[in-house]
């Protein structure tokens, strides 16, 4: 296990049940092989959830309406086309709802066969909005982004354990406000990860009132979470290593 730090001592605030889950008990589940007996048939299945990196702003409003892969089959032949895996709900989420460990389940226990998983790919629809100072404006998509967000996974799939991937949606990154036009732009960018090969940090921040930001770093990887309205917080999709811990909280909240 690898050990994370604070980077500043905060007095007054009380950081709470901070554990980091490693990954020898974060393992990949092999779905009809419980007891270890050896029996290997069946396909693979995967799962995708997704989660927010938040963003400085009120809302976010996203259509998401399919999930799509593409992969190299196991006799080592590339599928030129993407396979569509459908969602279990299509339709709009406020991305910046999906904090304190909240995510929507995008695909559940799908199965897929083994090979060699490439990519993945989020369609998004049209209904995208962004609500600032309590004003909604429409998210304008770049013609390039259209056709879905594409993820490198590059992850070998074996027949008969889930695969269950994190799509993180760094809302930060992804609104750029255009300085003449005024318009803003959705150009989402995505962070992809394998939650057996990886771990989280959970915790809680009081008092819960406060609006908070918690960052993990590596020095190479930033993964953001805000707290819910109880002070949770969890940081999802962390590769192992030592993480240096800042919590930020809402310059309007009186705290520093």
């Amino acid at each position: 296990m690898k050990l994370f730090r604070l980077t500043r001592n905060l007095t007054w605030i009380l950081i709470a049940l901070l554990v980091y889950t490693c990954n020898d008990t974060n393992t990949l589940n092999n779905i009809n092989d419980p007891d270890g007996s050896g029996n290997i048939d069946g396909p693979a299945t995967l799962s995708i959830k997704l989660v927010d990196d938040p963003g400085d702003f009120e809302n976010l409003f996203i259509e998401v309406v399919d999930v799509m892969i593409k992969y190299d089959s196991e006799d080592g032949e590339e599928d030129g086309g993407w396979i569509s895996m459908g969602i279990i709900e299509p339709g709009i989420y406020d991305i910046l709802e999906l904090t304190g460990g909240v995510n929507v389940p995008l695909v559940e226990n799908e199965e897929i066969e083994a090979g060699f998983l490439r990519q993945i790919r989020l369609v998004l629809g049209e209904n995208n909005s962004i609500i600032i100072d309590g004003e909604e404006s429409p998210l304008m998509t770049p013609s390039a982004q259209q056709s879905g967000l594409k993820v490198m996974v590059d992850q070998e799939i074996t027949p008969n354990f889930n695969y269950s991937f994190i799509l993180d949606f760094v809302v930060e990154e992804s609104i750029v406000i255009a300085g003449n036009s005024g318009n803003i732009i959705l150009k989402p960018v995505l962070r992809a990860s394998l939650e057996a090969t990886t771990g989280t940090i959970s915790g809680v921040v009081l008092p819960g009132e406060v609006a908070v930001n918690v960052t993990a770093d590596d020095g190479s990887i930033q993964v953001t979470a805000a707290t819910d309205d109880a002070g949770n917080f969890l940081l999802l999709g962390l590769p192992p290593g030592t993480y240096d811990l800042s919590i930020i909280p809402d310059p309007g909240s009186g705290y520093a």
